[in-house]
């Protein structure tokens, strides 16, 4: 999802530059100035609110901002992304954008500073004075709430310093080199945005097939806490052991065990251009804690598959596959594999619902061979490549 938060002196520019993202990438267009005064246009009670506020140069209260906000995010659950023009003005609302985006599991993908001097803004915004018919746009106002800004809002630019997400841009120019400007900007951060994958279904369904065929399709990389947790049995480690002890009953293995493995191993590759992760999360419990670990790291899932077979097909393919060299501890008898994937009935599939009512979840037909499965996977997974970049 690409998020962007527009931000500068009044006059500086924004509403023309956010037209212009905004058609481009298909952003959901938050402005707080054009929502409020739609507000005062019906006389609603938050526009009656804002209203002596707005004509007499102020900000408006940070209760009001917050609930047309978070009503406007909430109205787009779909929304490919958000482009926010006029919010956050203040250190606090900067903490409120970041609660308003983690409800939808995403960020703030970039902030962009349209930076203008004082002067300038000042002599765009008493131009505009004149044709506007604002009753906001006076001299008094405009001086006003230019010292609003100084003093109240330019320090927002220090918290997303801190964030590595705050750039400037020189806002003098044509509006199509300001625009190229602000381009090339979010051509960078979009190169940076994780494309990550949670496979879902249960064992024997085919994840480990498909979940190596989009690795290699979208160069991310691929974790597997069943490989994760064999490499361990074979080193004979501490974790190992214990595992071994828990795969022989056909249980499944503590969130505290695999909790580590997985946080291991993206410490391993921080220059990942994503991850999918299979047979991770099993539980609701661990649906969060991997929101967490990924929070972590600026990041959030992108794309979730549920691959789908009946269970005489699941149990077919388990039988034969503990046969191979690559047979997984509960393959090697009917009643293990059976307990297994009772276990995975009554355990996985609030996951299944957790991401489903987050609009990222893609169900498929996993009968057939891998390339028919695959014929099934391939144009949702390029959709979700789309949206996440």
């Amino acid at each position: 999802m690409l998020n962007i938060a527009l931000f500068g002196a009044p006059g500086a520019g924004k509403g023309t530059q956010s037209e212009l993202l905004m058609r481009k990438h298909n952003l959901i267009y938050i402005s707080t100035g054009n929502i409020l005064r739609e507000e005062i246009r019906s006389a609603t009670q938050l526009g009656l609110a804002a209203k002596s506020i707005i004509e007499a140069g102020g900000l408006v209260s940070d209760e009001i901002i917050v609930q047309i906000i978070e009503k406007k995010i909430t109205s787009n659950p779909d929304a490919p992304g958000f482009l926010f023009d006029g919010f956050p003005r203040t250190f606090v609302q900067a903490y409120i954008l970041e609660g308003l985006l983690l409800k939808m599991h995403t960020s703030l993908t970039c902030l962009l500073f349209l930076d203008v001097t004082p002067e300038e803004s000042m002599k765009r915004l008493i131009h505009r004075a004149k044709t506007s018919g604002r009753s906001d746009d006076t001299e008094e106002v405009i001086k006003n709430r230019l010292k609003e800004y100084q003093n109240k809002t330019a320090p927002v630019a220090g918290f997303y310093k801190d964030q590595g997400i705050f750039f400037p841009v020189k806002g003098t120019g044509s509006v199509e080199e300001i625009n190229s400007r602000l381009e090339e900007i979010i051509d960078k951060e979009l190169r940076k945005v994780l494309f990550n994958i949670v496979l879902l279904g249960y064992p024997g369904a085919g994840r480990g097939t498909q979940a190596r065929t989009l690795a290699d399709k979208y160069n991310l990389v691929y974790l597997s806490t069943g490989e994760m947790l064999k490499e361990e049995i074979e080193k004979g480690s501490v974790v190992g052991i214990e595992a071994q002890s828990i795969f022989d009953k056909g249980d499944l293995v503590p969130d505290e065990i695999v909790i580590k493995l997985i946080e291991k191993h993206i410490k391993r590759n921080p220059d990942a251009n994503g991850f999918i992760f299979k047979g991770f999360p099993r539980t609701l419990v661990q649906a969060y804690i991997l929101d967490g670990l990924l929070r972590k790291i600026h990041s959030s899932i992108s794309f979730t598959l549920d691959i789908q077979c009946p269970t005489l097909e699941l149990i077919k393919r388990l039988d034969a596959r503990g046969k191979t060299t690559k047979r997984m501890n509960y393959d090697m008898e009917t009643s293990t594999i059976v307990h297994r994937l009772e276990q995975h009935e009554k355990i996985c599939l609030p996951v299944v619902e957790y991401y489903r009512k987050q609009g990222k979840m893609t169900v498929v037909d996993g009968t057939g061979t891998p390339e028919d499965v695959w014929s099934r996977i391939e144009e949702p997974a390029e959709n979700a490549w789309r949206r996440a970049r």
